[in-house]
């Protein structure tokens, strides 16, 4: 079977001996895969290693593997890490959001779709969560991939009687539906049985930032965005988790590490 390479960045890693690895990559061709590695533990008595001693969640690095969608498992066979992104060893709160971000890639695109503005945005985002300005950089790439997957909730018009909900003030009251897939009017809130309240200001923080990434800009980097602190984020984050997991009718593992 013919060999590829491309760039990767790993989502998940299994130990499937004391010398291999089975991992999901995201590739920037040929979208997320899993492989086995085998050895990747492994070195010569010269201390080299093919997959420079093994492999860890969030790295960046170019990959040598087999390419057949056909199949459930590709085989790795050369790993060269380029960024092992190391401010986010360093910073637990940017490490929970790289590790969930990754969860909800996994989760939410299907394999062997290639995305390549999907990859730029994330190992930008990557570059990024181990600043001071992770809430929003995490913020705009969650959002971002629920567009691409076409998850995105509805939050610019009632999900009930598409009435428009752009220009709320702090006065007015707005809802959200999981169940629906967005928000909901207070003319409507009655009749839907599953949704909570939420502050309007955070429905209108959404829109504006879904305004701002869908402008043009060079591939890979991220738009002029707010200063966001957790008391802005947390609440949208569990409102776009409960979102995922009535989607997917699956819990989202990693969730409780970023906004419980």
């Amino acid at each position: 079977m013919p060999l590829v390479n491309d760039r990767c960045i790993c989502l998940r890693i299994i130990e499937y001996s004391e010398t291999s690895q089975v991992v999901t990559l995201f590739s920037r061709q040929f979208g997320m895969f899993r492989a086995i590695a085998k050895g990747a533990h492994r070195r010569t008595k010269a201390g080299s290693s093919k997959f420079d001693g093994g492999m860890d969640f969030l790295e960046l690095g170019d990959a040598v593997f087999t390419h057949d969608p056909a199949r459930d498992l590709a085989t790795l066979t050369e790993w060269t890490l380029k960024d092992g992104h190391l401010d986010l060893r360093t910073n637990l709160r940017g490490l929970y959001l790289g590790l969930y971000a990754a969860e909800l890639v996994s989760r939410l695109i299907e394999e062997h779709d290639p995305l390549a503005n999907l990859f730029d945005q994330l190992e930008t985002a990557l570059t990024r969560l181990g600043t001071f300005r992770r809430e929003q950089v995490f913020l705009a790439f969650e959002l971002e991939l629920l567009r691409e997957s076409g998850y995105l909730p509805e939050v610019s018009i009632c999900v009930s009687c598409s009435t428009s909900q752009r220009g709320l003030t702090p006065e007015d009251k707005a809802y959200f539906s999981p169940g629906r897939g967005g928000v909901v009017c207070r003319s409507c809130e009655g009749f839907v049985a599953e949704r909570q309240e939420i502050d309007p200001r955070l429905v209108r923080l959404m829109q504006g930032m879904l305004h701002v990434l869908a402008q043009p800009r060079a591939a890979g980097s991220l738009p002029p965005l707010p200063h966001l602190e957790r008391r802005h984020t947390d609440p949208i984050n569990r409102l776009l988790a409960a979102h995922i997991e009535n989607t997917l009718h699956r819990p989202l593992k990693l969730k409780r590490y970023v906004v419980d």
